[in-house]
């Protein structure tokens, strides 16, 4: 007997289904969805070919150890993968998300090589911590031995949280200091919620507070308190600010309204997914509704915004990159997810200026590929007599980011900066010029993944623990 259908058609006002009738589809749904998405993640799993070189491995920023617990998911062992998983990532779910898979471990997966297409590595990363947090096998941090020594935090991005993670674990005192109103960094503000849900961000916060982890939010350092404040209180400090500066663009009427950083539309977008009132967008100042949008820039923030702006109602929008498809910097996979939900994009163009005040149009200049410049690629050359006017009601400046002045910023003599005014730290150990301070992620070495500020500041942790150790060793002679 054949059998019968879960879902039927119904006949509005005839027989519409009950609250209950839908609330058991919905779970009917979820129980089949669920089968759906272990079923493709131990398929894709059981595709890794176990090769003795595991370059998928070696270019992941962490070294996950990534066919073993691949072969551990195909095999339905999910608690042992997602405990290796953790072993060497703090958190894996948010790297499943948001890391450029196609730059790194699925790019160098032997099968993508061999032209039989990646195992989905990221996907099923995400899978098998999702899966933890659902079945509780995500262990709370309550450490053994509790530690009178203190370490204060200076940032809540990916670098800050791993580290206080780490730290906290290990028993030590843990503040972090966050000039935001919300823990996160970047990951909260900075990416938009369809690559990286907020909840996913929350959850781990919460997790590092329920475990003893204190955030002072809304703190300015050397406005609201100083940075010797902060090392008078403890015994190490870890700075991991990030880097927050944008790089502007010149030429004529670029002082414009209607032209706004990246940083500050996708910071207005995510405050408003919580909810938030944020006057500049109900201005329509960082609101792409019904207008005619154009970013400019060539990496993954550019790729936030122009996927932000469709979602946001953008009568059209185009992304302007001075080189061609293959030399830009961002995810070729966000390339073609933009490209498939709207985005155009206008390769070999840079604005020379701007039209109307507020903007009506970017002065657009065309290019073509010259000599390679001292990183090997190909500099771009303006084509003479090829200018145009590219309409535009708002302008979005991608152009990536640059570390703060933080010596000047926080008043303190002897914090080492590199020439591009990065903290200047050992790469291994994380100690700057300052005994006892740290730094670690993008503050450190220039704006990079998330998956490197982990590592990052995974690294500073262990220094710091080794740091302390040694401290209270030598007071206690």
């Amino acid at each position: 007997m054949a059998k019968e259908p879960m879902l039927k058609f119904v006949t509005v006002g005839r027989d519409m289904p009950s609250k209950r009738d839908a609330e058991d589809r919905k779970d009917d749904f979820l129980e089949i969805y669920g089968e759906y998405v272990e079923a493709k993640a131990e398929e894709q799993a059981s595709r890794c070919s176990q090769c003795g070189v595991p370059y998928c491995q070696s270019h992941c920023p962490l070294h996950n150890n990534i066919p073993d617990w691949l072969r551990l998911t195909a095999t339905g062992r999910l608690k042992e993968a997602y405990e290796l998983s953790q072993a060497t990532n703090t958190f894996p779910e948010i790297c499943g998300r948001i890391c450029p898979q196609d730059r790194l471990c699925e790019g160098n997966c032997v099968i993508e090589q061999s032209g039989h297409g990646t195992v989905t590595i990221g996907s099923v990363e995400k899978y098998i911590t999702d899966t933890a947090w659902e079945n509780g096998w995500v262990e709370m941090i309550a450490p053994t031995v509790e530690r009178e020594e203190s370490v204060g935090i200076i940032g809540s991005g990916p670098g800050g949280l791993a580290a206080a993670d780490r730290l906290r674990r290990a028993g030590f005192k843990v503040t972090v200091y966050e000039r935001s109103d919300r823990a996160g960094g970047l990951m909260m503000y900075g990416i938009p919620g369809f690559k990286l849900e907020k909840d996913i961000v929350l959850r781990r916060v919460k997790q590092l507070e329920d475990g003893g982890v204190e955030f002072v939010l809304n703190c300015n350092v050397g406005e609201d308190i100083s940075f010797d404040a902060i090392r008078g209180k403890h015994d190490a400090v870890l700075i991991a600010t990030g880097v927050y500066k944008s790089r502007d663009l010149k030429g004529p009427g670029s002082g414009s309204a209607g032209i706004v950083r990246a940083l500050d539309y996708l910071t207005a977008s995510n405050k408003v997914s919580f909810g938030d009132e944020v006057e500049d967008y109900l201005s329509g100042e960082l609101n792409a509704a019904g207008k005619k949008v154009v970013v400019i820039g060539g990496g993954d923030t550019a790729m936030d915004c122009v996927r932000t702006a469709i979602r946001q109602g953008a009568t059209s929008v185009k992304c302007l990159y001075r080189r061609d498809r293959a030399n830009m910097p961002g995810s070729q996979r966000e390339t073609q997810n933009a490209e498939e939900e709207g985005v155009e994009f206008v390769w070999l163009s840079a604005p020379k200026g701007f039209a109307g005040d507020p903007v009506s149009g970017v002065m657009v200049q065309k290019m073509r590929l010259g000599q390679p410049d001292v990183s090997g690629r190909q500099s771009p050359e303006v084509i003479e007599g090829a200018d145009y006017v590219e309409d535009a009601d708002l302008v979005i400046k991608a152009l990536g980011f640059e570390p703060e002045d933080l010596p000047t910023l926080w008043g303190v003599e002897g914090l080492d900066v590199t020439r591009w005014g990065t903290v200047m730290a050992d790469f291994k150990s994380h100690v700057t010029s300052l005994p006892g301070v740290y730094a670690c992620g993008d503050i450190q070495r220039g704006a990079s993944l998330v998956v490197w500020a982990i590592r990052d500041g995974r690294e500073a942790a262990d220094a710091m623990i080794e740091y302390i150790d040694q401290s209270v060793s030598v007071a206690a002679e």
